[in-house]
Parts: structure tokens; sequence; C-alpha cells
């Protein structure tokens, strides 16, 4: 078995991710490319979580016709879609995985309760977090934070459409300079773009290094997994 720096990782895919080039729904072709990805990295015994946005489908914060809590909890719901089809495609690759909800809907997946969450992690299960925290107004970058923090992870691999984290938007500023590494109160000082300040506070609070990455590029989880130097690592006061 290969050896890896983090036994325990919270992955943080963005409901984007998973359109692909299409931008709205799941692209299968997308989710199979996560999938042999994350199956490599479970061969080397690594225990892995998931959080998965719903931008895909609804961005609560952007709709300004509405309550903003209304809002969000329709994106809640768009984060079941993506965790189911995200379970679905796991376990067509062979692997057991097992949805947890934090607003609970028993007829399709489990109730978010932490102790079931680890013991389906020591058992060899990938589990899917889902419906954020269970509350408006916080993003699902907070409930990644959250989650990783209560399931004792070793960081959180945050998989991105770009490979790290810039001084500014790369596709927007050709200036822009990328980090290999940086803090956690540059990131909130500087206001960069990485995840929202709630979820870096906690981080920051708890101890647990992100790492940020391109999810385009092939092995990108894998050499996350093993300490190879990729995308952006955040880490220290």
């Amino acid at each position: 078995m290969a050896e890896t720096k983090y036994k325990r990782i919270l992955l943080k895919l963005s409901g984007e991710a998973l359109a692909g080039e299409q931008k709205t729904g799941v692209d299968s072709f997308v989710l199979d490319r996560i999938c042999n990805e994350i199956k490599r990295v479970k061969k080397m015994g690594v225990e892995i979580a998931i959080v998965v946005g719903g931008g895909n489908f609804w961005r609560g914060k952007n709709s300004k016709e509405m309550e903003r809590a209304t809002s969000d909890y329709m994106g809640m719901l768009a984060t079941v879609m993506n965790s189911l089809a995200l379970q679905d495609a796991l376990e067509a690759h062979g692997m057991e995985a097992r949805v947890q909800t934090a607003i609970e809907m028993r007829q399709i997946a489990e109730p978010y309760i932490r102790r079931k969450a680890l013991q389906h992690l020591e058992n060899g299960r990938i589990v899917i977090f889902s419906c954020g925290t269970g509350s408006p107004y916080f993003t699902t970058d907070t409930a990644a934070a959250l989650r990783a923090t209560e399931i004792g992870a070793d960081a959180i691999l945050v998989a991105k459409t770009i490979d790290g984290v810039y001084s500014a938007d790369p596709k927007m500023d050709a200036r822009a300079i990328k980090y290999d590494n940086i803090t956690y109160l540059d990131i909130l000082s500087k206001n960069l773009k990485v995840m929202d300040s709630t979820a870096i506070s906690l981080c920051r609070d708890n101890s647990i290094p992100l790492i940020v990455f391109a999810m385009s590029e092939p092995g990108n989880i894998e050499k996350a997994v093993k300490g190879e130097k990729i995308g952006t690592l955040v880490q220290g006061e």
C-alpha cells in the first residue's frame, strides 16, 4: 500500500465541478473521472468523506427576488441531488458510499449522525455529507470545515476550477500571482476567495490544513493525499 501523508480526508467538490462544460446539471463523464480518482486514493487505504455544493442547480445567495432563507433551503436540496448522483456513480465503480443529510429525508438518505459517519469511515465506506449545515446563511464551505472538524479529518482537499490560490482571479487579471503556501490569516486579511471567512476561521481554529487544487488535472487527489506539492497549501497562523 502506497505511503500517504493524510489518512482521513474531506474532499470539497463544487456543484459546478460536477456540471463540467455544460455548466448545469450533472455530467456523467465528469462523475466517472472523479470516481476513478477517488478509487485510486481509496485503494491506498485513505478514509474519504465528501461535501458537495449545489451551484450547478441553485445558488441560494444569488437569488434577489426570494427570501434568503428559502433560497438557501433550495440550495440544500440541490446538494442532495448531487450527492445521490455521486453515490450512484461511486457504487457503480465498486465502492460503498453513504449519503448523510443535515435535514432528515430518511426515504433517500441517512440523517447526519457523527458517530454513524465515523463508523462508516472506519468500515471503509465513503461518506457524502449533504444539505450543508442544515441551516440557512451558511455555505457548503462552512459545512465542509465543520464536518472535517467533527470527523477528525487530517486535511480538507478543495477541488477548484483553477489550480490554487491567487492574489486575484487569474481569469480576469493576467498579473495575478499564485501562492504555493499561504496562512489562514493572510487569506482573511487579503480577502482571497478560497472559502468563505467562516470556513477559513474554523479551519484555523482547529488547525486543519487546506489543499486547494485543480480538479481538471488527473491524479491531483492522489498527489495531495501523498503530500506532493500541488496547488496551494493553506496552514499556519
